[in-house]
């Protein structure tokens, strides 16, 4: 099936199970993103209990400057200054990343003020929000009721919960459309209004998310010079050739643990996509495919663990993973400790930066994706795909009739092309230079006072768009890949994009369930599950081999009893009423 084609499929499967929960009183929602799949954890009571005054709100209320333009104009072209001035408070990720500008208070965050914000008498903050944990964030803001005006995530479970918590109002899509048409259209377009209801009530509107069976953006980097010493001209395949080469490293003395490592924590750690079987039997994906919550008793995780636990054993982990955090790791990159790091590609990767500045005769490369079966070491060539669309976007319950139409034109503006153009590459002269084929060049050591901020300021018009797109993919990748650097990674990030796409087409990139129900066990056990996780990862990590399977078994029985058997028992009933996405064919 090509891509086209799924994401049809995909939207017109739920929009089936949507108008299917809404006969039954269930409700209807979907997909999980490119961070976590079924944590649908809303109640058909508490999603009632939402929606507040501000449900299905209509933009022509009092005191707003009255948008409902009566010559029948939309968009932009309808929109005057309120009369008021209104706050429009809108998330943003605080990643704790190194080098770049304040999230909420920057050249950036002005710009926007500057040129939409003053523009409609609309005052602009940026809500930082922990991205390592977002539900802390979003319940402790609910308490001293001070939710932002729009709460945003790639998780469908997310924003399930928060509309089961009563943080999400409901909204009239008519209404939307006549002040953001452009947002729209394109929702229409991506066959996307299916996922915008719950419960038979519309709650979210849907970014866009290009090329999202192929997730070419986030790679593992290695030190390919390490390998051109110990006689390699690439990154093996298979689990016993990449044994052979792992030790190898350490006998040569070049690094003493080569993958690293850092704590297991968090939602959708452990993704276990190679270690599932294939074809995969629809009632097991569906009950355990999910990542937000790591499957402890489903055999793929075991398997995905297995190999965790001889990575180890080897030492071809750090001993002290369990105590290092991901900044930690990633300076052990830098310094020459360990083979080989993973991240987001951009123009400017800071720490591979780094790295040749500290290691000047380095050398780096991509590993790229599998595209052989290697059964002896038990894995499959598939990974994990993101969901048809990029971010969710749903509406704060407190926000009033002016801050929820504030919200909307922000959405509208920042999806025109100019607007969305600038907030992606930045000035141009300072950020980047027109490239002799029209398109954008990044600078790649650019440090003025237009600095952008993570991932080329992406927490910030993520609320549109999931990528920078412009051009071929082969020019978006090569506007993406990191510049000014001794080694062009720019044909094999494109190469390990073809590669992936080739296994979309067979079926091996894999996208969660899900549920056009709540599933309240969700909401109730996933914080404290992701902790008991973390306990039991590590325990199983570390534990004789001998005894991992039957350690393996005690410990899933307490997951299983502390709430993860509820959990799954919750997503059989729903699969089984039909109530659920289904696999891709």
């Amino acid at each position: 099936m090509n891509k086209k084609a799924f994401k049809r499929a995909m939207a017109l499967a739920l929009t089936g199970v949507m108008a299917m929960g809404t006969l039954t009183g269930c409700g209807g929602g979907s997909g999980d993103s490119t961070s976590t799949p079924a944590d649908n954890t809303t109640s058909t009571d508490n999603s009632s209990a939402a929606s507040t005054d501000n449900s299905t709100t209509s933009t022509d209320n009092a005191g707003t400057a009255d948008s409902a333009d009566t010559s029948g104009a939309t968009g932009i072209e309808s929109w005057e200054a309120f009369a008021e001035n209104v706050t429009l408070k809108i998330p943003v990720y605080d990643r704790g990343a190194e080098g770049v500008p304040n999230v909420s208070d920057n050249y950036w965050t002005k710009w926007v003020q500057e040129n939409f914000g003053d523009k409609y008498n609309i005052t602009v903050e940026y809500v930082p929000i922990t991205r390592t944990d977002v539900l802390t964030s979003y319940s402790l803001l609910a308490a001293a009721e001070d939710l932002p005006t729009i709460l945003m995530e790639y998780d469908y479970p997310k924003q399930a919960q928060w509309a089961a918590d009563g943080y999400l109002t409901t909204y009239d899509l008519d209404e939307f459309a006549k002040v953001a048409p452009t947002y729209y259209q394109r929702m229409v377009d991506l066959d996307q209004l299916g996922y915008t209801e719950m419960n038979g009530d519309t709650y979210f509107a849907l970014a866009e998310r290009p090329y999202y069976d192929t997730a070419y953006t986030y790679v593992t980097f290695y030190r390919k010079d390490w390998l051109d010493k110990i006689g390699y001209d690439s990154y093996p395949e298979t689990w016993e050739e990449q044994k052979a080469m792992y030790q190898k490293l350490i006998d040569e003395g070049l690094c003493e643990h080569p993958l690293g490592g850092h704590m297991v924590t968090g939602a959708g750690v452990d993704q276990n996509y190679a270690f599932r079987k294939f074809p995969l039997d629809e009632e097991n994906w569906a009950c355990y495919g999910d990542y937000a919550i790591p499957s402890l008793g489903d055999d793929a995780n075991r398997e995905y663990v297995r190999r965790e636990n001889e990575k180890y054993q080897l030492g071809f982990l750090n001993p002290e993973y369990y105590v290092t955090d991901l900044e930690t790791e990633k300076a052990s990159f830098v310094s020459g400790q360990i083979f080989q790091f993973a991240g987001y590609i951009s123009a400017d990767v800071d720490f591979l930066t780094a790295l040749y500045e500290q290691n000047p005769d380095a050398h780096v490369g991509v590993q790229m994706q599998a595209e052989i079966d290697d059964p002896n070491g038990g894995t499959v060539s598939a990974y994990r795909a993101d969901n048809p669309f990029g971010m969710m976007i749903g509406f704060s319950s407190q926000a009033t009739e002016d801050e929820l139409k504030a919200a909307w034109m922000y959405m509208e503006w920042m999806t025109q092309e100019e607007n969305l153009f600038t907030m992606q590459w930045g000035i141009e002269g300072e950020n980047y230079n027109m490239g002799d084929d029209g398109l954008p060049v990044p600078v790649s050591d650019y440090n003025g006072e237009c600095k952008q901020g993570f991932n080329n300021s992406k927490d910030y018009w993520c609320v549109t768009i999931e990528a920078r797109n412009a051009g071929t993919i082969e020019e978006i990748i090569g506007a993406s890949s990191p510049k000014n650097l001794p080694d062009d990674l720019t044909q094999e990030l494109i190469d390990n994009y073809y590669r992936k796409v080739k296994l979309a087409e067979n079926g091996r990139a894999v996208s969660d369930c899900n549920f056009a129900v709540v599933l309240d066990s969700v909401g109730e056990y996933q914080a404290s599950l992701l902790e008991l996780y973390t306990e039991y990862r590590d325990q199983l990590t570390m534990c004789d081999p001998a005894k991992f399977d039957t350690l393996y078994d005690e410990l899933a029985k307490k997951y299983a009893d502390a709430g993860y058997q509820e959990i799954v028992n919750e997503r059989k009933e729903a699969y089984e009423a039909g109530q659920s996405t289904k696999l891709q064919k």
